[in-house]
């Protein structure tokens, strides 16, 4: 058998960028048709039952959300529909539930609460144009392909920032489900109102609210797979008939428009355009964040044999939810994100591809036009006993215990996220949260991992020493790994930590100075002139004490910007090392190049002028540095 032989390299060209035509753009612009191309009709049975499925969980959902928004629940319907048909086209997720959802919900009412008055027709107005403002947003970010915002949000400040979200969604229907006005804007105001007036709390309404929360959380834990709200809100439109609730004081949900509105552009004012771009931001921040995050953990259920369904594409997301984004805007709607709860259940009931989001679709149509009337005695308090039990589902008891056993400072994190969603308000909220993850990078970027690196027997390559007991180095040599790219916020740390490397090791072996400083640069992929300079700098310190700097593993990402700096042409092209072995074999050549040359001087000055003329004074001993130059 003939062995493998080496042969040159392919090109590797792993960048997805580059220049497309537009005949090859538009097919990536809308996945969702491509899989419409391939459908197979052996999937329409299941994506019709999980349409179905969904669209029953999903009704009486986003109508509860409309509550947050304070607009009319048929607006929860018009979003929900815009959702269910663009993103079955532009999509990259075969199963994602897309269309309003409680924290996006609980944003874009906080930024147009102050803007509306109270006024539910002002608020649509408002709801619209901040979609559109979300779309724009996204459309930007995609251009400039920006996918990596979705990374702002650190697991911590995530679990921190949804829990004070839920606090905030409970606070905000504490007026509804109990029948008294509470007034304010800030969660503190809220509350102050709330505790003058509960002495006024209508009985008949808060057992309304009360009997659909233990309703729902009822169905929830002895019949999982029933659509809970739908039965929940279902019994209590029944009852409000049936009691005639109305008579007691239970307020109704009202009269709901039947059929679409005609798509519009929303007209506001300047003024109210330049509020709603910073409050499009942190929407669109935190909606494209649960759309990727949930796209990623959720795929559809592959036969054997079958081929796997692709990861989702970031930056094809942010077309997608640029696209519902203007529908949703166009017909009236809210901003929108996706359904961790609905994608879910679609999965259990087989879903296959967003199929069963067009057959939603069409569900929803159905309620639109012939529904209408039946949603009437609806009582808001159960809306609002539908948005507590969505703000219960934010708040992840297992999430919070699993950030304490990891590390402290990650539920410190959590925690100042949450308060901060809480006591500053949902926007701002955003903005810490955005904040806290981008310092937390920051910090473990200035002070990062490092380690002097030794040989350990029967373990190949170089390690830390402080991982290893047995670990041993060569005398007069520290090589020296900083786990960071290197800039002008952790330069000056790399340097103080190199020479207090060197220190310690003269302490612990005195009969063997350090001769050499070799930085292990297989992490250093990135470096800025600041950094460049405070390498210059360490290589003057480490002369100064009579020791040669030299670098290894330098990646050619590394090295341009090194040579633009001079650095290589300082340090030498002798001092720098492909590998940490060939590093090691050049030190052992030199150390006894140096022994010799030393040994050689002493033996001169033992016997002086043994080659020399008479009158000649003794050879002083060699230069270490100078003499290798």
């Amino acid at each position: 058998m003939n062995p493998i032989r080496r042969r040159p390299h392919i090109d590797y060209e792993l960048d997805a960028g580059g220049r497309r035509s537009l005949w090859q753009t538009l097919p990536t612009l809308t996945p969702g048709l491509g899989v419409l191309r391939h459908y197979e009709r052996r999937w329409l049975r299941l994506d019709g039952f999980a349409g179905i499925a969904v669209v029953a969980y999903m009704v009486p959902q986003v109508m509860a959300y409309t509550a947050i928004v304070n607009v009319p629940p048929v607006v929860g319907l018009w979003t929900a529909l815009a959702a269910c048909v663009v993103y079955a086209i532009i999509g990259g997720s075969r199963v994602l539930s897309v269309g309003p959802e409680s924290t996006v919900a609980l944003m874009a009412g906080a930024a147009i609460a102050p803007l509306a008055g109270g006024d539910p027709e002002r608020a649509i107005v408002l709801s619209s144009a901040l979609c559109l403002v979300v779309a724009g947003w996204c459309l930007l970010a995609r251009l400039f392909r920006l996918g990596i915002i979705a990374d702002l949000l650190s697991q911590p400040l995530l679990v921190g920032y949804l829990a004070g979200g839920a606090v905030l969604m409970v606070v905000g229907q504490l007026g509804r489900v109990t029948g008294t006005d509470v007034e304010g804007e800030t969660i503190v105001a809220q509350l102050r109102s709330f505790f003058s007036v509960v002495g006024d709390t209508h009985l008949p309404t808060l057992a309304v609210a009360a009997g659909t929360l233990t309703l729902l959380l009822a169905i929830v834990i002895l019949r999982p797979r029933w659509p809970g709200p739908l039965i929940a809100v279902a019994a209590a439109t029944i009852a409000a008939v049936v009691l005639d609730l109305p008579a007691y004081g239970v307020a109704e949900t009202g009269p709901v428009p039947v059929g679409l509105p005609l798509p519009h552009l929303p007209i506001i004012s300047w003024a109210d355009l330049q509020t709603l771009l910073l409050a499009g931001l942190g929407v669109a921040v935190v909606a494209y964040s649960d759309n990727t995050l949930i796209g990623r953990a959720f795929k559809p259920k592959t036969e054997p044999g079958e081929k796997s369904v692709p990861d989702v594409d970031p930056q094809q997301e942010l077309v997608a939810m640029s696209g519902v984004h203007v529908a949703a805007g166009l017909f009236g709607g809210f901003p929108m994100s996706s359904s961790g709860s609905r994608t879910a259940l679609a999965i259990a009931s087989g879903a296959r591809t967003q199929v069963y989001s067009l057959v939603a679709a069409v569900c929803i149509i159905a309620v639109l036009f012939f529904a209408g009337p039946l949603l009437e005695p609806l009582p808001s308090a159960a809306l609002g006993a539908v948005v507590i039990y969505a703000a219960s589902k934010l708040v992840s008891i297992p999430d919070i215990k699993r950030l304490a056993r990891f590390r402290t400072s990650e539920l410190v994190l959590a925690i100042v996220a949450c308060l901060g969603t809480v006591l500053i308000g949902i926007l701002a909220g955003v903005g810490i949260a955005i904040a806290l993850s981008i310092l937390e990078m920051v910090q473990r970027l200035a002070r990062p991992h490092e380690g002097v690196l030794g040989r350990v027997e029967g373990i190949a390559g170089m390690h830390d020493v402080d991982d290893y007991d047995q670990a041993t180095t060569l005398p007069g040599l520290v090589v020296y790994r900083y786990d960071a790219p290197l800039f002008f916020i952790n330069v000056g740390d790399l340097r103080r930590r190199a020479l207090l490397a060197v220190e310690k090791e003269n302490e612990g072996d005195p009969d063997h100075p350090v001769r050499w400083f070799i930085l292990n640069a297989e992490a250093n992929v990135e470096i800025d002139i600041s950094a460049t300079d405070g390498l210059k700098a360490l290589h003057d310190d480490l002369s100064e004490r009579g020791i040669r700097f030299g670098l290894a593993r330098v990646k050619q990402d590394l090295r341009t910007p090194l040579e633009r700096a001079g650095l290589v042409e300082l340090i030498g092209e002798d001092m720098m090392f492909p590998t940490l072995p060939v590093m090691e074999k050049a030190y052992l050549t030199w150390a006894a190049e140096q022994a010799v040359r030393e040994q050689t001087a002493l033996e001169h000055q033992a016997v002086p002028g043994a080659d020399e003329p008479a009158g000649t004074p003794p050879a002083r001993p060699v230069d270490t540095n100078e003499s290798d130059r």
